[in-house]
């Protein structure tokens, strides 16, 4: 997944999930945030952050923040629609017989639904962008609808479905996630339902920079 060229700003703030406040050249700029999480790891002012340009004429902010550099120079891309496109991409290697995105199971909408050798595969994509001592956690922030997710998958493989969770790991370095209890104890609690039922958890490592990034390897967790 490559982005057009981008511009590199400072971060000031952030007032809303939605847009944040940046320094582009000697221009104080609003910009559309591209992840409703926290990121307040990330989102540090001062920071260096990456923008992309709007193609949509006539929107309020003319660029996405997509992606930030760290105090040690490493960039994480924060951009929420990165993992399922990453994801198709990978998908499309895969030799899979149907790759069917966004297909209803139970209450949820997953992102997608896989027939590969005779099986029928439920896929949900989910974006790690916290770190923590080289560790990857999600979520940032508590999501109902992740737990969710996860439920919708235990319910697929009780019925004899092969069902996954792939966790697009959105920044280098990092090549595990673990489920953030502390900050959301209901994800985990349904992290270990999932586990039991027999959903495989997919780590999707990436090679991540500003301006590119893509899935260089699966691993799942054991």
């Amino acid at each position: 997944m490559r982005y057009p060229p981008l511009l590199v700003a400072r971060f000031l703030d952030r007032p809303n999930r939605f847009v944040a406040h940046v320094e582009l050249g000697d221009v104080r700029e609003t910009v559309h945030v591209c992840n409703t999480g926290r990121c307040r790891e990330l989102l540090i002012p001062g920071c260096p952050v990456h923008l992309c340009p709007s193609s949509s004429p006539g929107r309020k902010t003319a660029y996405d923040l997509v992606a930030v550099t760290r105090q040690d120079g490493s960039i994480v891309n924060i951009d929420s629609r990165a993992p399922n496109r990453l994801m198709a991409e990978w998908l499309a290697g895969q030799d899979c017989d149907l790759i069917r995105p966004e297909q209803i199971f139970g209450s949820s909408r997953l992102d997608f639904y896989l027939e590969k050798q005779g099986q029928k595969i439920f896929l949900e994509v989910k974006g790690c962008t916290l770190e923590v001592d080289g560790q990857g956690y999600f979520p940032d922030a508590p999501t109902s609808r992740g737990a969710r997710h996860l439920m919708e998958l235990a319910a697929a493989a009780e019925a004899g479905h092969r069902a996954a969770v792939a966790f697009v790991i959105q920044m280098n370095g990092v090549d595990s996630v673990l489920p953030h209890a502390r900050r959301d104890p209901a994800f985990a609690a349904a992290w270990d339902h999932a586990r039991e039922k027999g959903v495989e958890f997919w780590m999707m490592l990436c090679r991540v920079e500003a301006q590119e990034i893509v899935i260089t390897d699966r691993r799942i967790l054991s």
